[in-house]
């Protein structure tokens, strides 16, 4: 690993534990290349991969997937994660590096995502993919299945992503959790809502709630702590923005609120910009400016171009109005703390 990629890791991980836990005394393991070199993978070393890769995802909820904290996924998984499959692995053991391995490239898909590198995504996601199979973890598969439906049902291809979803609940129906389940509904109700299917919308948001509602708090993995009412209400305004259902969105909104902008900053900063173009097409000029105010806010902190493009969704809005002395000093700031393009 260079100093950079080194530094980057270090600091976005904890970096004292990570490299005190991990074999070579804080340097990433080569390829074995003799019989000293084949001690077994120890229990420290895994949990300190699972405190690596949990930081890693905090990172990248609050600054964004251009940041070094979500950076720092790929490097991880390059570096520390899969040269230790070169050591002796207890069964037990290789599973869960396996799935360490999957949600690692899972997150280093998303912050390639989040950056506006569809393809580069893509490959991640394969990748994450094949070690939530190799890992036999049907919470893992059904995940980032649904998060590779998400990425193509947010980029035009509803269609291909609600196929996509449906492999997914097929086989996972009996065996994931049940949060996950619901995550998988949830993002099947997004893809209906980007094709415009009200009422199929409908009908998978008000799954994924009952699921949710029904799962046990310690009854789903750590790498979903994140799904919790809220950003469920969360993802459900901004379904009902895209039906062109102002009244829903906003009402959604009010019970999103519970979502804490310092640890979900992006989610947070997005969703206002939501609210806001909801606002601007319910007619209320007046109350969309004042949300997309405090988008910026929050996403000026972000290193994420997705969430731009969330902001500039509402800005193409307020195009026609830009005459206005309160949406030119808007736009002015969109254009100066965001860098983004002007109107």
């Amino acid at each position: 690993m260079n100093r950079l990629n080194r530094r980057i890791l270090l600091s976005a991980t904890g970096g004292a534990t990570l490299a005190a836990a991990l074999p070579n005394h804080g340097r990433p393991p080569g390829r074995p290349s003799g019989p000293t070199d084949r001690h077994q993978v120890r229990r420290e070393e895994i949990a300190a991969l699972h405190r690596a890769v949990a930081a890693i995802r905090h990172g990248d909820s609050r600054y964004g997937g251009g940041s070094a904290q979500a950076q720092a996924a790929r490097h991880l998984l390059d570096q520390w994660a899969l040269p230790l499959f070169g050591r002796p692995l207890s069964p037990t053991r290789e599973h869960e590096l396996c799935g360490i391995c999957a949600e690692l490239a899972r997150l280093a898909g998303w912050a390639a995502l989040d950056t506006g590198r569809h393809a580069v995504a893509r490959r991640h996601f394969d990748r994450a993919l094949y070690w939530a199979r190799a890992a036999d973890d049907p919470d893992a598969t059904t995940y980032v299945l649904a998060t590779m439906a998400l990425h193509t049902a947010l980029y035009s291809r509803p269609a291909t992503a609600l196929d996509m979803i449906h492999g997914a609940l097929g086989p996972a129906t009996h065996h994931a959790s049940t949060r996950v389940l619901a995550f998988a509904r949830l993002i099947e109700a997004r893809a209906h809502a980007r094709a415009s299917d009200g009422r199929s919308a409908g009908t998978a948001l008000a799954a994924a709630e009952r699921l949710l509602d029904a799962s046990r708090p310690d009854g789903a993995p750590e790498w979903l702590d994140f799904f919790t009412y809220p950003r469920l209400a969360a993802d459900a305004a901004e379904i009902h923005r895209d039906l062109d259902n102002p009244r829903a969105c906003f009402a959604w909104h009010e019970q999103a609120q519970a979502m804490a902008p310092n640890a979900f900053t992006r989610s947070v900063g997005m969703r206002l910009a939501v609210v806001a173009t909801a606002h601007l097409k319910a007619g209320d000029l007046e109350q969309s400016l004042a949300l997309g105010h405090r988008s910026v806010d929050m996403l000026r902190q972000v290193d994420s171009r997705r969430s731009r493009d969330y902001v500039l969704r509402l800005v193409s809005g307020l195009t026609p109005h830009q005459d206005l002395r309160r949406v030119g000093a808007f736009l002015t700031r969109v254009r100066q703390e965001l860098n983004a393009p002007a109107p």
